[in-house]
């Protein structure tokens, strides 16, 4: 990897358990926290959404906003 690559952004397609690199980088920023994602560590994402997340805890997090989890009532 570059100085370049090691400093920016990464634009990615994401793919059932899969994605591919579109624009090289160095990390990804999770939808929800904002947070910068190693592209080695990239683990997350919603194909639908075109998002990455930083763990399973925002993963879900992103499903409950969407609306794609039904309301859990106590």
């Amino acid at each position: 990897m570059n100085r370049i690559e090691g400093s920016r952004e990464a634009k990615i397609r994401y793919l059932d358990g899969d994605f591919q690199i579109l624009m090289p980088g160095a990390y990804v920023v999770c939808a929800v926290t904002g947070e910068q994602i190693p592209i080695d560590e990239l683990r997350y994402w919603s194909v639908a959404r075109q998002e990455a997340y930083v763990d399973a805890a925002a993963s879900f997090e992103a499903e409950k906003r969407a609306g794609a989890l039904p309301n859990q009532a106590g």
